[in-house]
Protein backbone atom coordinates (compact mmCIF):
# COMPACT_ATOMS: atom_id res chain seq x y z
CA UNK A 1 0.00 0.00 0.00
CA UNK A 2 1.28 3.47 -0.90
CA UNK A 3 1.73 5.89 1.98
CA UNK A 4 -0.67 8.87 2.00
CA UNK A 5 2.02 11.11 3.55
CA UNK A 6 3.33 12.61 0.26
CA UNK A 7 -0.18 13.64 -0.80
CA UNK A 8 -0.93 15.01 2.68
CA UNK A 9 2.33 16.96 2.54
CA UNK A 10 1.36 18.56 -0.77
CA UNK A 11 -2.12 19.32 0.52
CA UNK A 12 -0.54 21.01 3.55
CA UNK A 13 1.59 23.20 1.30
CA UNK A 14 -1.43 24.07 -0.87
CA UNK A 15 -3.46 24.91 2.24
CA UNK A 16 -0.74 27.24 3.58
CA UNK A 17 -0.48 29.14 0.30
CA UNK A 18 -4.23 29.02 -0.28
CA UNK A 19 -4.82 30.79 3.04
CA UNK A 20 -1.75 33.07 2.87
CA UNK A 21 -3.85 35.96 1.58
CA UNK A 22 -5.39 36.43 5.05
CA UNK A 23 -2.19 37.00 7.11
CA UNK A 24 -0.78 39.26 4.37
CA UNK A 25 -3.91 41.39 4.54
CA UNK A 26 -3.75 41.42 8.33
CA UNK A 27 -0.17 42.71 8.17
CA UNK A 28 -1.13 45.28 5.54
CA UNK A 29 -3.96 46.46 7.76
CA UNK A 30 -1.49 46.80 10.66
CA UNK A 31 0.80 48.98 8.55
CA UNK A 32 3.27 46.46 7.09
CA UNK A 33 3.24 46.37 3.28
CA UNK A 34 3.43 42.84 1.79
CA UNK A 35 6.80 43.63 0.19
CA UNK A 36 8.35 44.57 3.53
CA UNK A 37 6.61 41.57 5.09
CA UNK A 38 8.09 39.23 2.46
CA UNK A 39 11.58 40.67 2.98
CA UNK A 40 11.27 40.40 6.76
CA UNK A 41 10.09 36.79 6.78
CA UNK A 42 12.67 35.53 4.32
CA UNK A 43 15.42 37.44 6.13
CA UNK A 44 14.62 35.36 9.21
CA UNK A 45 14.62 32.14 7.16
CA UNK A 46 17.92 32.94 5.40
CA UNK A 47 19.50 33.87 8.73
CA UNK A 48 18.44 30.51 10.16
CA UNK A 49 19.94 28.65 7.20
CA UNK A 50 23.16 30.66 7.48
CA UNK A 51 23.57 29.77 11.16
CA UNK A 52 22.64 26.10 10.85
CA UNK A 53 24.20 25.31 7.45
CA UNK A 54 26.86 27.94 6.61
CA UNK A 55 28.46 25.62 4.05
CA UNK A 56 25.43 26.02 1.77
CA UNK A 57 26.67 29.44 0.65
CA UNK A 58 29.76 27.78 -0.79
CA UNK A 59 27.59 25.28 -2.65
CA UNK A 60 25.52 28.14 -4.06
CA UNK A 61 28.54 30.07 -5.32
CA UNK A 62 29.74 26.94 -7.12
CA UNK A 63 26.60 26.93 -9.33
CA UNK A 64 26.15 30.34 -11.03
CA UNK A 65 22.86 29.21 -12.58
CA UNK A 66 21.30 29.36 -9.10
CA UNK A 67 21.31 33.16 -9.46
CA UNK A 68 18.59 32.88 -12.13
CA UNK A 69 16.63 30.53 -9.86
CA UNK A 70 16.92 33.10 -7.07
CA UNK A 71 15.66 35.84 -9.40
CA UNK A 72 12.65 33.90 -10.68
CA UNK A 73 11.67 32.59 -7.25
CA UNK A 74 12.04 36.04 -5.71
CA UNK A 75 9.89 37.77 -8.32
CA UNK A 76 7.32 34.96 -8.07
CA UNK A 77 6.93 35.55 -4.33
CA UNK A 78 6.97 39.33 -4.57
CA UNK A 79 4.29 39.40 -7.27
CA UNK A 80 2.03 36.78 -5.69
CA UNK A 81 2.22 38.15 -2.13
CA UNK A 82 1.52 41.70 -3.29
CA UNK A 83 -1.32 40.64 -5.59
CA UNK A 84 -3.27 38.61 -3.02
CA UNK A 85 -2.93 41.46 -0.53
CA UNK A 86 -4.63 44.05 -2.71
CA UNK A 87 -6.73 42.22 -5.31
CA UNK A 88 -9.77 39.98 -5.57
CA UNK A 89 -8.34 36.68 -4.30
CA UNK A 90 -10.23 34.41 -6.72
CA UNK A 91 -9.27 36.52 -9.73
CA UNK A 92 -5.63 36.67 -8.61
CA UNK A 93 -5.40 32.91 -8.05
CA UNK A 94 -6.96 32.11 -11.43
CA UNK A 95 -4.61 34.45 -13.30
CA UNK A 96 -1.66 33.06 -11.35
CA UNK A 97 -2.58 29.52 -12.41
CA UNK A 98 -1.90 30.35 -16.02
CA UNK A 99 1.45 28.93 -14.85
CA UNK A 100 1.11 25.53 -16.64
CA UNK A 101 0.62 27.36 -19.94
CA UNK A 102 3.73 29.47 -19.39
CA UNK A 103 5.61 26.28 -18.48
CA UNK A 104 4.91 24.80 -21.93
CA UNK A 105 6.52 27.79 -23.64
CA UNK A 106 9.44 28.02 -21.22
CA UNK A 107 10.21 24.29 -21.38
CA UNK A 108 10.26 24.62 -25.18
CA UNK A 109 12.74 27.50 -25.01
CA UNK A 110 14.94 26.40 -22.07
CA UNK A 111 14.72 22.59 -22.06
CA UNK A 112 14.16 22.03 -25.77
CA UNK A 113 10.88 20.19 -25.13
CA UNK A 114 8.90 20.84 -28.31
CA UNK A 115 5.15 21.02 -27.44
CA UNK A 116 2.75 18.54 -29.01
CA UNK A 117 -0.47 19.53 -30.71
CA UNK A 118 -2.38 18.63 -27.54
CA UNK A 119 -0.09 20.86 -25.47
CA UNK A 120 -0.70 23.79 -27.83
CA UNK A 121 -4.45 23.16 -27.60
CA UNK A 122 -4.24 23.30 -23.79
CA UNK A 123 -2.19 26.47 -24.11
CA UNK A 124 -4.90 28.09 -26.25
CA UNK A 125 -7.58 26.94 -23.77
CA UNK A 126 -5.73 28.50 -20.84
CA UNK A 127 -5.15 31.83 -22.60
CA UNK A 128 -8.80 31.91 -23.67
CA UNK A 129 -9.76 31.51 -20.03
CA UNK A 130 -7.50 34.40 -18.99
CA UNK A 131 -8.98 36.63 -21.68
CA UNK A 132 -12.45 35.76 -20.39
CA UNK A 133 -11.41 36.68 -16.83
CA UNK A 134 -9.86 39.99 -17.92
CA UNK A 135 -12.39 40.99 -20.59
CA UNK A 136 -14.21 44.17 -19.50
CA UNK A 137 -17.98 44.25 -19.34
CA UNK A 138 -18.12 46.97 -22.01
CA UNK A 139 -16.01 47.39 -25.10
CA UNK A 140 -12.88 45.39 -25.78
CA UNK A 141 -11.13 48.73 -26.33
CA UNK A 142 -10.95 49.03 -22.56
CA UNK A 143 -9.15 45.70 -22.11
CA UNK A 144 -5.86 47.44 -21.36
CA UNK A 145 -7.37 49.77 -18.78
CA UNK A 146 -9.28 46.88 -17.18
CA UNK A 147 -5.97 45.25 -16.25
CA UNK A 148 -5.27 46.42 -12.69
CA UNK A 149 -2.08 46.23 -10.66
CA UNK A 150 -3.19 43.02 -8.91
CA UNK A 151 -3.96 41.41 -12.30
CA UNK A 152 -0.55 42.33 -13.71
CA UNK A 153 1.19 41.05 -10.58
CA UNK A 154 -0.74 37.77 -10.72
CA UNK A 155 0.25 37.20 -14.35
CA UNK A 156 3.88 38.05 -13.59
CA UNK A 157 3.83 35.75 -10.55
CA UNK A 158 2.47 32.83 -12.57
CA UNK A 159 5.10 33.33 -15.28
CA UNK A 160 7.91 33.45 -12.72
CA UNK A 161 6.52 30.39 -10.92
CA UNK A 162 6.60 28.48 -14.21
CA UNK A 163 10.18 29.66 -14.84
CA UNK A 164 11.13 28.54 -11.32
CA UNK A 165 9.72 25.05 -11.93
CA UNK A 166 11.52 24.72 -15.27
CA UNK A 167 14.80 25.86 -13.70
CA UNK A 168 14.37 23.38 -10.84
CA UNK A 169 14.11 20.60 -13.43
CA UNK A 170 17.23 21.86 -15.16
CA UNK A 171 19.12 22.14 -11.85
CA UNK A 172 17.91 18.85 -10.37
CA UNK A 173 21.52 17.66 -9.92
CA UNK A 174 22.21 20.53 -7.49
CA UNK A 175 21.72 19.59 -3.80
CA UNK A 176 18.19 20.38 -2.64
CA UNK A 177 19.17 22.56 0.31
CA UNK A 178 21.40 24.72 -1.89
CA UNK A 179 18.44 25.25 -4.24
CA UNK A 180 16.22 26.13 -1.29
CA UNK A 181 18.70 28.68 0.05
CA UNK A 182 19.00 30.23 -3.42
CA UNK A 183 15.21 30.54 -3.64
CA UNK A 184 14.87 32.00 -0.14
CA UNK A 185 17.74 34.45 -0.76
CA UNK A 186 16.09 35.53 -3.99
CA UNK A 187 12.82 36.17 -2.17
CA UNK A 188 14.64 38.33 0.36
CA UNK A 189 16.64 40.35 -2.18
CA UNK A 190 13.80 40.84 -4.69
CA UNK A 191 11.40 41.92 -1.94
CA UNK A 192 13.91 44.44 -0.57
CA UNK A 193 14.75 45.80 -4.02
CA UNK A 194 11.10 46.08 -5.08
CA UNK A 195 10.05 47.65 -1.78
CA UNK A 196 12.85 50.23 -1.99
CA UNK A 197 12.00 51.05 -5.63
CA UNK A 198 8.29 51.22 -4.85
CA UNK A 199 8.94 53.53 -1.90
CA UNK A 200 11.08 55.83 -4.06
CA UNK A 201 8.22 56.00 -6.60
CA UNK A 202 5.63 56.64 -3.92
CA UNK A 203 3.82 53.32 -4.39
CA UNK A 204 5.04 51.59 -1.21
CA UNK A 205 5.01 53.16 2.27
CA UNK A 206 8.14 53.20 4.42
CA UNK A 207 8.93 50.32 6.74
CA UNK A 208 6.76 50.97 9.81
CA UNK A 209 7.81 51.16 13.48
CA UNK A 210 7.72 47.85 15.31
CA UNK A 211 4.23 46.68 16.18
CA UNK A 212 3.44 43.35 17.79
CA UNK A 213 0.25 43.25 15.67
CA UNK A 214 2.20 42.59 12.48
CA UNK A 215 5.35 41.11 14.02
CA UNK A 216 3.51 38.13 15.50
CA UNK A 217 1.71 37.40 12.23
CA UNK A 218 4.97 37.68 10.27
CA UNK A 219 6.79 35.27 12.59
CA UNK A 220 4.00 32.69 12.44
CA UNK A 221 3.69 32.95 8.66
CA UNK A 222 7.46 32.61 8.19
CA UNK A 223 7.38 29.32 10.10
CA UNK A 224 4.41 28.12 8.08
CA UNK A 225 6.06 29.00 4.76
CA UNK A 226 9.21 27.15 5.80
CA UNK A 227 7.13 24.11 6.76
CA UNK A 228 5.20 24.40 3.49
CA UNK A 229 8.40 24.44 1.44
CA UNK A 230 9.66 21.34 3.23
CA UNK A 231 6.28 19.64 2.63
CA UNK A 232 6.46 20.51 -1.07
CA UNK A 233 9.98 19.12 -1.36
CA UNK A 234 8.95 15.93 0.48
CA UNK A 235 5.77 15.31 -1.50
CA UNK A 236 7.01 16.27 -4.97
CA UNK A 237 10.06 14.01 -4.62
CA UNK A 238 7.85 10.97 -3.96
CA UNK A 239 4.99 11.42 -6.43
CA UNK A 240 4.69 11.53 -10.19
CA UNK A 241 4.80 15.03 -11.66
CA UNK A 242 1.22 14.75 -12.89
CA UNK A 243 -0.04 13.72 -9.45
CA UNK A 244 1.81 16.62 -7.85
CA UNK A 245 0.27 19.08 -10.32
CA UNK A 246 -3.26 17.81 -9.67
CA UNK A 247 -2.88 17.91 -5.87
CA UNK A 248 -1.38 21.41 -5.96
CA UNK A 249 -4.45 22.70 -7.81
CA UNK A 250 -6.26 22.28 -4.48
CA UNK A 251 -4.71 25.65 -3.63
CA UNK A 252 -7.33 27.20 -5.92
CA UNK A 253 -10.09 25.57 -3.87
CA UNK A 254 -8.59 26.64 -0.53
CA UNK A 255 -7.98 30.22 -1.65
CA UNK A 256 -11.28 30.68 -3.48
CA UNK A 257 -13.41 29.07 -0.78
CA UNK A 258 -11.81 30.91 2.13
CA UNK A 259 -11.84 34.30 0.40
CA UNK A 260 -15.49 34.03 -0.63
CA UNK A 261 -16.49 32.97 2.88
CA UNK A 262 -14.54 35.93 4.29
CA UNK A 263 -16.00 38.36 1.75
CA UNK A 264 -12.59 39.08 0.18
CA UNK A 265 -13.70 37.97 -3.29
CA UNK A 266 -16.82 38.45 -5.40
CA UNK A 267 -16.29 36.40 -8.55
CA UNK A 268 -18.55 37.10 -11.51
CA UNK A 269 -19.93 34.44 -13.82
CA UNK A 270 -17.38 35.52 -16.45
CA UNK A 271 -14.54 35.04 -13.93
CA UNK A 272 -15.79 31.59 -12.97
CA UNK A 273 -16.15 30.49 -16.61
CA UNK A 274 -12.68 31.78 -17.46
CA UNK A 275 -11.28 30.12 -14.37
CA UNK A 276 -12.86 26.82 -15.41
CA UNK A 277 -10.96 27.01 -18.72
CA UNK A 278 -7.65 27.82 -17.00
CA UNK A 279 -8.00 25.06 -14.39
CA UNK A 280 -9.31 22.65 -17.02
CA UNK A 281 -6.17 23.20 -19.11
CA UNK A 282 -3.97 22.63 -16.06
CA UNK A 283 -5.83 19.45 -15.14
CA UNK A 284 -5.61 18.16 -18.71
CA UNK A 285 -1.83 18.68 -18.69
CA UNK A 286 -1.47 16.97 -15.33
CA UNK A 287 -3.71 14.07 -16.32
CA UNK A 288 -1.69 13.38 -19.46
CA UNK A 289 1.56 13.37 -17.45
Amino acid sequence: MHSPLPVLALLSNALIWGLAWWPFRQMLGAGLHPLWATALMYAAIVLGFSVLRPGLWRQMRAVPALALLALSSGLNNVAFNWAISIGDVVRVILLFYLMPAWAVLLAWRILGERPTGAALARLALAFAGVLLVLWPAGSADRLGTALGLADALALLGGFMFALTNVLLRRLQAVPGQARMLAMFSGCLLMALATAAAGHALGRVPAFPPFDIAWAGVAAALALLLLAGNWALQYGAARLAAGTTAVVMLSEVVFASGSSMLAGAAEPTLRTLLGGALVIGAALAAAWRR
